[in-house]
């Protein structure tokens, strides 16, 4: 692997690090250079001061100026020449349709095309519009899992068997991988503290995420007289037509519905100091990292029957599953953990079992090394 150039393009420097900086650096110590490609924020010198080699570039967040777009590929294009490596490795949706079509315009030697989940465009949506953009999707995915020499890592089943569907990608080149990882040291599990048992959510404050729905069941579990504490861990995502207003978190948070903590980087601390972790969501996911930081921990989860979702937890051993856009059936999971210590604690315990059993990052990052491996085989043959 000395001096071959592994480049990853990610939508946002943020997510980079929170997602794949731990297979970077060891990418790295394998003796590979290593490029990152995406949307700065302010993250550039803390990046390089890993020995990354950084490139600023735009990802824009709508798609909807084809224009734009166009010329998004076309800029996407000069770069990867420009560097010119034997892999790239694509992460989040569009890294993924842009940088798989210019790969393969290109001819990069190896192509690593991470999707962790398929977004709201494959969760069924009525109209001709959503139809419109979802064929528009699949036939770019049919163009970007095009790659000869392309390696296509998947977080769910129910993702691949959609993306086989539509014609995109053929079986012998997914590789699932249940999530990013997490660091089973950075996310210890403590006992759970005394007090009044504390509820929490953490994500992005997107409808589709499930905000409305965990806002309705701590008011119905309120409206019992129940003893309990909701806190909602997250910023609204104002360039996402699904965000919720940052009028209506402060509307919430003034009457007391919730406790709205806003953008947090402590989630280990605040799922320590939890007891139920929620994410009612049918946004359409991977494997949400958040509810394997929750597991970690050795907190119940409570997520939605969803792709993604479901295969973060095991029924009924280390959470609960509720149907989607259901708060009365998310209220009553609740319920039934807030007053079932002993059932809270032991799914608590299993939780941790199976996250140090599939999701640790040594494993995540070792498979994902492997898959590096695979592709340089192949191109020396």
């Amino acid at each position: 692997m000395n001096n071959k150039k592994l480049l990853f393009i990610v939508n946002v420097d943020q997510f980079f690090i929170s997602h794949r900086l731990p297979i970077a650096l060891k990418a790295m110590e394998m003796g590979f250079e290593v490029h990152l490609l995406c949307t700065i924020t302010d993250r550039a010198e803390y990046l390089e001061s890993f020995g990354l080699i950084v490139h600023p570039f735009l990802f824009s967040r709508s798609g909807m100026n084809i224009l734009g777009e166009l010329l998004c590929v076309i800029n996407l294009y000069k770069q990867v020449k420009y560097i010119n490596p034997e892999i790239v490795h694509l992460v989040t949706i569009k890294a993924v349709l842009y940088g798989g079509i210019v790969a393969r315009l290109i001819k990069v030697p190896g192509v690593v095309s991470a999707i962790s989940g398929l977004g709201f465009l494959f969760v069924e949506r009525k109209g001709l519009v959503p139809r419109m953009r979802l064929s528009m999707v699949c036939f770019l995915y049919r163009l970007a899992m095009g790659h000869p020499n392309q390696k296509v890592i998947l977080q769910n089943p129910t993702d691949m068997k959609s993306l086989i569907s539509a014609g995109g990608l053929s079986e012998e080149k997914v590789k699932l991988i249940r999530g990013s990882g997490v660091d089973l040291q950075d996310y210890p599990m403590w006992p759970e503290v005394g007090g009044v048992p504390v509820v929490v959510m953490a994500s992005r404050l997107l409808k589709d995420k499930g905000v409305l729905e965990f806002v309705e069941a701590a008011r119905i579990i309120k409206g019992k007289s129940i003893e309990a504490r909701f806190q909602l861990i997250g910023e609204p995502d104002l360039g996402n037509p699904e965000s919720v207003s940052c009028e209506l978190v402060q509307s919430w948070n003034d009457t007391g519905i919730v406790e709205c903590l806003g953008f947090r980087s402590d989630i280990a601390v605040l799922f320590a100091q939890a007891h139920i972790v929620t994410l009612p969501s049918y946004y359409g996911e991977g494997l949400p990292k958040v509810l394997i930081e929750a597991a970690a921990c050795g907190r119940t989860v409570i997520t939605t029957d969803m792709p993604g979702c479901r295969d973060a937890i095991e029924s009924d051993i280390s959470g609960i599953l509720v149907p989607a856009r259901d708060a009365k059936k998310l209220a009553g999971a609740i319920e039934r953990l807030i007053t079932d210590v002993v059932l809270r604690q032991q799914m608590g315990r299993e939780g941790r079992i199976l996250a140090e059993r599939e999701f640790s990052i040594d494993k995540v990052v070792a498979t994902h090394l492997g898959i590096y491996q695979e592709l340089l085989v192949t191109l020396n043959d």
